[in-house]
């Protein structure tokens, strides 16, 4: 919210400097973000007079001027290649060492083409004041020489721009900046008064209300207005806060939004079709607004209409159809009510942001529907002139009234501070809240019409299930708690919240004991694992570009961000690869990653057409570190399965029952990937290298490990005591065995029929080798699997052990047709 000096006092009698303004402010809450003092920014420049120029010697395009820039420098000479620099103009003279914001130089004597150059003559570009011209700014004939260009230009009028939170609709008027400060001791608020103008003449049109989003809405027709440019006083208030001048007509309207806080708008009751206007439900249908644009409604969208159709989306912007223009005479003043909620929903959606819109979200005053009305009205007769017509209406002003109660012990418990009680209620009625009770405990006060971010009592037709004792009790332990805390935060707003004395935390209780909840344990157990195994712990953001996204999984349009923070982050990412991806990218690129290798995980959110997930992504690139005896190397796809083993191994998921499978999702390599399953369908993650087409999309090259774990599919464990281990005190056995398999059975099933041949003894089977040559039978290959007995009771005797590898080789060849190598 950006507000000038001079317009500040038209609503606050004060003394205070700007510097003292300014600390008020941010004393109160209203934090300062950005000064603009003109006489700070343009000093230097002055008015002056063009006493001679005649074309340089040296040069077809350029000038040598004798210019009067008052006392101390009536007659200098400067060189100036504006086309308009001639004898007896008045111009802007920019004196040696003068800093020009326009072209971010500083002027300094000199010689140009040989010709002695003691200034500037400036454009209005140049000072930062206005758009690429051909030459030099013209000023009156009249003007003085020698004086202050700021001052001449009256342009001595600071501009404050201060930070505006959501619950603070009310600071977005300077009539509410008054307010504060002079709540906070700066000065004193003048009273705003307007009258109802006297209707001469009859309105021709008609409210109605269709759409449960307007609860109260007015307007009146003005005849015989004459719309043309808006006086400079009025164009220098719009200016200095950033709002482009258009017309009389739609300047007034924005000036009392900001003066006010009352978003308008004007019709041109010419362009209307009929005698009723509906606000109602759009009906899908096309609308051309004051911006240009079009825009496709949807059927929640809030509209005005006449007969022709849309005239204007109610409360965010007017349309091109019925705008006022340079031949509009008769027009219709519009001030409504509208609910936040709808405002913020369709202005979303269709991406628009105005002034009035921002104003709806965060609440507007629904005492000032009809006063806002008359005050635009008495400035548009003031201005264009014309009769002002009868109001017409539909709805009722919205009951905004509610108290809130304070007790004085509070202030001391919550706010750390020993206010006095007369001065908590002076200052809450500074804010413009009434005393209505008060006693020596507590006072309760009526909170005005502007305040939306004051709780307010539940009104018991809201909760018919209660009987009236109830309701009174949940209001007080629920609503009344609230508002009486919004009171204490008013008090100590005024009261600056920097006077609070700062005060240590009571130490901790020696025999406090944290506890964590079983899911945050097993997430603390993955992020050490994955710390142990050479991951470093990123956080990423959930939005990605839907050109990354498009790399892992079709594009949701349910998941597309319908206002982004960033034209790249406009996409629920589905799945935390894609931020590891660009942080490995990033860090291999820096040589950041440790020993020329860097891997990354995250533990995070991840979102698709099945909903969100919580996934464990890890990454692994780049080159290991050389050491003697050892190669350095890529990490690959037997990598990224040990890790996901690991992190199932950790959260006591039993080896026995997992099964691997090849059909790892589009972004891994297709044959150097895999995905673990408990059971046919449960999947518990995946594994592997990536595609190298996915790769290069992020700018990574050699192979890049990746692997990803379903936090959510991995069952919990069961809550109960685990059984010692049944540790045997005889030596384990070991067999190698050597299968001619054919090549299309899985390697997992044939170790699954080898540790399936005796339960009891056969404790472990792994596989330690896979041949393929020309040695063996075409569509064959060679699995070398070793297998662990481990007796209980007795040891095995030789007849036992070949017995068992008996067993062992028939249920192998049962299974999987695979038979022992000879």
């Amino acid at each position: 919210m950006k507000f000038s000096l001079s317009w500040l006092r038209d609503h606050l009698d004060f003394t205070a400097s700007l510097d003292e303004l300014c600390a008020a402010l941010n004393r109160i809450g209203l934090e300062v973000e950005a000064i603009d003092d003109p006489t700070k920014r343009l000093s230097g420049f002055r008015t002056a007079k063009i006493l001679e120029a005649v074309k340089h010697p040296d040069a077809d395009r350029l000038q040598v001027c004798k210019v009067n820039a008052g006392p101390g420098m009536e007659e200098l000479q400067v060189v100036c290649g504006a086309p308009n620099a001639r004898t007896g103009l008045h111009v802007i003279f920019a004196p040696p060492g003068t800093y020009i914001p326009g072209s971010d130089i500083t002027i300094k004597a000199g010689k140009i083409r040989g010709q002695k150059s003691e200034g500037m003559l400036c454009s209005l570009r140049e000072l930062g004041l206005g758009e690429e011209s051909d030459g030099i700014a013209e000023l009156s004939s009249l003007a003085p020489v020698g004086e202050d260009y700021v001052y001449y230009a009256k342009l001595d009028d600071p501009v404050i721009e201060i930070a505006i939170t959501p619950n603070r609709g009310d600071a977005l008027s300077v009539r509410g900046i008054a307010r504060d400060l002079a709540a906070a001791g700066v000065g004193h608020l003048k009273p705003w008064l307007t009258e109802a103008i006297e209707s001469k003449i009859s309105t021709p049109f008609n409210w109605k209300l269709s759409h449960s989003a307007c609860s109260f809405v007015m307007g009146r027709v003005i005849r015989g207005v004459k719309n043309g440019p808006s006086p400079e006083w009025l164009k220098r208030r719009l200016d200095s806060v950033g709002v482009k001048s258009h017309s009389a007509l739609v300047d007034i309207t924005n000036y009392v939004m900001y003066d006010i806080g009352r978003p308008l708008h004007v019709f041109d009751a010419a362009k209307l079709s009929g005698s009723e206007l509906n606000i109602t439900h759009a009906a899908c249908e096309s609308f051309k607004a004051l911006d240009g644009k079009d825009y496709v409604l949807g059927t929640e969208d809030m509209i005005i209409a006449d007969n022709k159709g849309v005239q204007s989306l109610a409360g965010i912007i007017g349309g091109e159809a019925s705008s006022v223009d340079e031949n509009s005479t008769d027009i219709f003043v519009e001030s409504g009510y509208f609910d936040a909620v709808q405002i913020a929903l369709t202005g979303r959606r269709l991406g628009i942001n105005s002034d009035a819109r921002y104003r709806f979200e965060r609440g507007v005053d629904p005492a000032l529907v009809r006063n806002g009305l008359e005050a635009a009205s008495a400035l548009i007769i003031s201005l264009c002139g014309g009769e002002a017509g009868e109001v017409v209406e539909a709805g009722k002003e919205p009951a905004w009234q509610r108290t809130a109660t304070l007790r004085f012990e509070k202030l001391k418990t919550l706010a750390g501070m020993d206010i006095a009680s007369h001065e908590a209620v002076t200052s809450l009625e500074h804010l413009g809240f009434e005393v209505r009770e008060q006693n020596d405990e507590k006072a309760t006060f009526a909170v005005p019409s502007w305040r939306h971010d004051i709780a307010s009592a539940q009104p018991l037709s809201q909760a018919p299930t209660l009987t009236k004792e109830q309701a009174e009790k949940a209001s007080l332990h629920v609503n009344e708690i609230e508002a009486e805390c919004d009171l204490i935060e008013e008090v100590l707003r005024l009261k600056g919240i920097d006077t609070v004395a700062p005060q240590s935390l009571p130490p901790l209780n020696e025999r406090t004991v944290f506890s964590q909840q079983t899911q945050q344990a097993r997430h603390s157990m993955l992020r050490r694992l994955c710390a142990a195994r050479g991951y470093m712990e990123t956080v990423g953001f959930s939005f990605v570009s839907d050109q990354d996204a498009s790399y892992f999984d079709e594009i949701c349009e349910s998941e597309k961000i319908l206002n982004p923070i960033a034209s790249d982050l406009n996409q629920l990412r589905p799945t935390p690869l894609i931020n590891l991806l660009r942080a490995l990218d990033r860090n291999l690129a820096r040589g950041l990653g440790q020993n020329g290798e860097a891997a990354f995980f995250e533990i995070g959110p991840s979102f698709g057409k099945q909903g969100s997930r919580y996934v464990l992504s890890a990454v692994r690139g780049g080159v290991s570190a050389r050491a003697p005896g050892k190669v350095a190397q890529e990490p690959d796809w037997l990598t990224a399965k040990a890790d996901l083993l690991a992190a199932l191994e950790l959260w006591g998921v039993p080896d026995v029952s997992l099964t691997t499978t090849s059909d790892a999702p589009k972004y891994y390599h297709p044959g150097r990937s895999g995905v673990v399953r408990q059971g046919p369908k449960l999947v518990l993650g995946s594994f592997g290298e990536l595609h190298p087409t996915v790769a290069r999309h992020f700018g990574l090259t050699g192979t890049i490990a990746v692997f990803e774990l379903n936090i959510g599919n991995v069952p919990m464990p069961k809550n109960k005591r685990k059984a010692a281990p049944d540790l045997s005190p005889l030596q384990p056995v070991r067999r190698d065995f050597a299968f001619l398999s054919p090549k299309e059975v899985d390697v997992q099933d044939l170790i699954k029929a080898a540790r399936m041949a005796d339960r009891k003894l056969v404790t472990d089977v792994r596989l330690f080798d896979i041949y393929e040559g020309d040695k063996l039978p075409e569509g064959y290959r060679s699995i070398g699997i070793e297998v662990t007995l481990q007796p209980k009771q007795e040891s095995l005797t030789d007849q036992q052990l070949e017995a068992l590898a008996a067993n062992i080789e028939r249920a192998v060849q049962k299974v999987t047709g695979a038979v022992l190598r000879r």
